[in-house]
């Protein structure tokens, strides 16, 4: 079964996401670490904040796809990917550095395009 998670934010309400196996280790050590709350940080059309775990590169990758979660092993962040970030050329989704891509939101990532620098930011475990 396919393990879930809620991201809340005020600006979107609750967004369901879905954890993958790309990446085992590390979905598996965010998994364990829920729920935890931080403040968003934004980067072009991308969110990320700081959680509270360190785990190394897995499967570590330089573009994402639109809607992907992954964390950002320098930064201790999780991401969360909705459209071209800076570093971007073209059409591609290009975090700051590798990322290990550990999960995907199944519905239109663009509402996170609402939420502000500084926002609250909580992700949870869905019942």
């Amino acid at each position: 079964m396919t393990k879930k998670i809620k991201i809340i934010t005020e600006a979107t309400g609750e967004v369901i996401a879905e954890l993958t196996e790309k990446n085992p280790k590390t979905a598996e050590a965010i998994w364990n670490a829920l729920p935890f709350e931080a403040s968003a940080n934004t980067w072009g059309d991308e969110i990320y904040f700081s959680i509270p775990i360190e785990t190394d590169e897995e499967n570590a990758q330089e573009t994402v796809n639109m809607g992907d979660l992954a964390y950002w092993p320098p930064g201790t962040a999780m991401c969360i990917f909705f459209g071209p970030t800076p570093m971007s050329r073209g059409n591609e989704i290009r975090p700051a550095s590798e990322v290990n891509v550990f999960g995907k939101i199944p519905v239109d990532p663009k509402v996170f395009k609402k939420v502000r620098a500084g926002s609250k930011i909580r992700v949870e475990k869905t019942e």
